[in-house]
This record gives C-alpha cells, structure tokens and sequence, in this order.
C-alpha cells in the first residue's frame, strides 16, 4: 500500500499513516487515500497528496511545522535503539491537537486499548458534539467542555466510559469555569504544566504527559505506560535502573529527570519512535 507522504518547508518526509497510527489520536479514519479526522470543533482532510483541509478553514500546526525536526531527530539518536527506531519510522511526527479534545481523550484511555477508546470517544462525540458535513461524509465536532459539563454520569457513562465519567465531567466542569485554562498553559514550564493539570481527578503523571506532549507544547514530555516501561526494561535496564513495573509518583519524577537527561530536551519524539516501533513489533492494532 502506498504511504501517505509528502515534504515539508524543511524537506523532511512527513508520513502520515504512520503518525495517525501510533497512539496520538483516535477520531480519525482513511477514506480511500484521505485521512479525515476530529480535531476539537473542527474537521480536518489530509488529501493525498499531503495538505491538509479544514472543514472551517482554520489554520493549523498540526503537523508542528515550527519544530526543527533534523535537529530534533539528532538531539534523540543518542543510542543504537532509538537511532534504529528512527530509521524505522523516518516519517513518524507528533501532531498538536485541539487541547480539550486531547485532555478527554487520554482520562477516556485510562487502563484501556485503542479500540475502545476510539468506540468511547466516537460515542461521545455522537451523543454530545454537533453533527456536520464535510466531503458529503457525516462527522460529529468533539463536544464542548459545557456539554460534558451539564450531562449527567450516567449519560456519559453509556458511552461506555465507565467509572471515568465521573472524570470526564469534573475536567468538562474545570475547563468551562475556567479554573484551567488550557491554552495558557501551552505558555507554562512543564511542571508548572502538570501540576495545573494533574489537578484534574484522573489525571496522573503518565495521562498529564500525553496531554502536554500532544497538545500543550511540552516535547519533554515523556509517558510512562506498561509499554515504556517494557521499553526501558528491555533496552535501557542499565541506565533508568527500573525495580518495579508500577513506579511512584516520585519514582516517576526521578525517572522522568533521568530520560530527560539521556534523550534532551525533545524527549518527547524518542518515546513517540520507541512506542511506534515496539507495537509494530508486537503487531497490535493502531486504528
């Protein structure tokens, strides 16, 4: 099957099959060589030959295009295993996505798999998001913090979001009071960062990290799910010197201190290529 691929202002490939398949995002589908995709209340198209439309003709960074990605790329390749997994997925980017799309997102995926985080969302979005058109196709816009905040738990919860519901609507209800505003934050330090965020019932070190990784601007960022932590145990046993399989809170700052250190400041894209590639390998599904 042919990638999806096309070159940038600095001529680096972007392949976008494999960046909406690696964990990031999970309201998007292929119609025949498009990618469409919910990104908050907008509608995006990747056409095939790599641009990217907007059902409300908003501008977007969603590819990041501010980022520097060779030199990202050579400030990560500090070791054999990530260097191979660059080499892997050349193409493999971060996206920046709508923040409280992201922010719901990652509570909905919370001690879950891919596939029922996408059916959750994608009911959510159903019973509380605007129904539109785009491309003669029906879409369902995320829905609004005050949509979440108003519905009751058991409407959340028959989206099949379990005893997160109860999380979805206390981060609804923050965001439209405005007790966290969420695109300051993309202004903020990384701990500043989490600490506002992790606020949020639900929210912890490792659902935090996905949220200022993939939305916030915070390429330090570093999640730390059972799949990294397999990750570091399997390659990096001698530098991170994990005990446990469940870490701490303070272990989880220790360790994150650590990675920073060995990955710098984009430590963020090394999981993201670490992750792409050890699920590849084990061929689980992506969407």
């Amino acid at each position: 099957m042919k990638k999806l691929l096309f070159k940038m202002q600095n001529k680096c490939i972007i392949d976008v099959n494999n960046s909406i398949n690696s964990g990031q995002v999970f309201l998007w589908k292929k119609n025949n060589s498009n990618w469409y995709g919910v990104n908050g209340q907008d509608i995006l198209k990747i056409t095939d030959s790599g641009k990217i439309k907007s059902y409300k003709n908003i501008r977007t960074d969603f590819f990041r295009k501010k980022d520097n990605i060779e030199e990202i790329i050579k400030s990560i390749s500090k070791d054999p295993i990530t260097k191979n997994a660059v080499k892997q997925y050349p193409g493999l980017r971060i996206f920046e996505q709508d923040p409280f799309q992201c922010l719901i997102s990652f509570i909905v995926s919370s001690n879950s798999n891919i596939q029922k985080i996408k059916s959750s969302l994608e009911k959510l979005s159903r019973k509380f998001g605007i129904k539109t058109e785009f491309d003669n196709q029906e879409f369902f816009l995320f829905p609004k913090p005050e949509n979440l905040a108003k519905a009751s738990i058991n409407e959340i919860k028959s989206c099949g979001t379990g005893y997160r519901a109860n999380f979805i609507k206390d981060a609804a209800n923050r965001v439209m009071l405005k007790k966290i505003n969420l695109e300051n934050l993309k202004e903020y330090s990384y701990q500043e960062t989490k600490k506002e965020i992790c606020q949020i019932s639900g929210v912890g070190n490792k659902v935090a990290d996905c949220i200022m990784l993939f939305s916030l601007n915070k390429l330090e960022s570093f999640p730390l799910d059972r799949w990294m932590i397999r990750i570091l145990e399997k390659y990096y046993s001698d530098k991170f010197q994990l005990e446990t399989k469940t870490i701490t809170e303070k272990q989880y700052e220790i360790l994150h201190e650590k990675i920073v250190e060995h990955f710098g400041p984009f430590a963020g894209y090394a999981q993201q290529f670490l992750f792409k590639m050890e699920r590849e390998n084990y061929q689980k599904k992506w969407l």
